[in-house]
């Protein structure tokens, strides 16, 4: 016969189990809690780009007016013409100059990208097929990322006050970006009439991670990745 001691009041099976379903609840709460502080401190930069662009934003019809519109340079296609999304990029900064909204076009990219020479490609679109006066582009071939684009405004150029024109996934990050190198910039989104959903989300998952990068840029006060001397075209442009 089994001895009733031996058995123990009822429900004493789950309370010799129960501290270990105790202790495995505490170390699920544990992991969870620490994945939502690293997802935290991993979105902290992103947060920072999208609080600062807040209430700088705008609509092509409703931007505010500045002499400058920077157009920020994305690959080119493989026949030399602006793909889909750069060729947006300057359709929105022709209306803004064709509107009156801004009066200079500073197009920044890399010259010797791999898909080839960025400023070249934006500057024939501007002035042939959007019918932007070539007086009043000016091309920056050493805007090797955001960054760098918006320093060499600032510094380079001398720009204080600009537009920004790239797609709606990539604006805060460059609007942030510029206004803390000492841009007073405002954001406009591009044309993206050949984004599909899956490239949308791919360029907003890389710019999630790109915004890491950005604060770490700001942090250590990264120099341009080309030193240049101060140039004059887009004042002597907008004199003109």
């Amino acid at each position: 016969m089994t001895d009733p001691a031996a058995v123990g009041p009822a429900g004493s099976d789950s309370a010799v189990t129960d501290p270990a379903g105790r202790s495995r609840w505490r170390r699920l709460r544990r992991l969870v809690a620490l994945g939502l502080a690293v997802l935290l401190l991993v979105s902290l930069p992103w947060l920072w780009t999208t609080l600062t662009a807040r209430g700088h934003i705008h609509a092509a019809g409703e931007a505010p007016d500045a002499d400058v519109v920077i157009v920020l340079g994305t690959a080119v296609a493989q026949d030399g013409q602006p793909g889909v999304r750069l060729a947006g990029r300057l359709e929105t900064a022709a209306e803004l100059v064709h509107s009156g909204r801004a009066r200079v076009v500073l197009v920044s990219g890399d010259g010797g990208g791999t898909s080839g020479d960025e400023p070249a490609a934006m500057t024939g679109y501007l002035t042939g097929r959007l019918g932007v006066d070539p007086r009043r582009v000016v091309a920056d071939p050493h805007g090797l990322d955001t960054y760098d684009s918006c320093l060499r405004a600032r510094e380079v150029y001398g720009v204080e006050r600009a537009l920004i024109v790239t797609q709606s996934y990539h604006l805060s990050r460059a609007v942030t970006l510029c206004r803390h190198l000492g841009i007073d910039a405002d954001g406009v989104p591009a044309r993206c009439s050949g984004c599909g959903t899956a490239l949308l989300l791919e360029k907003t998952a890389r710019d999630y991670l790109a915004s890491g990068k950005a604060a770490w840029d700001v942090v250590r006060r990264r120099p341009s990745a080309v030193d240049s001397p101060a140039n004059s075209a887009v004042a002597d442009a907008l004199a003109d």
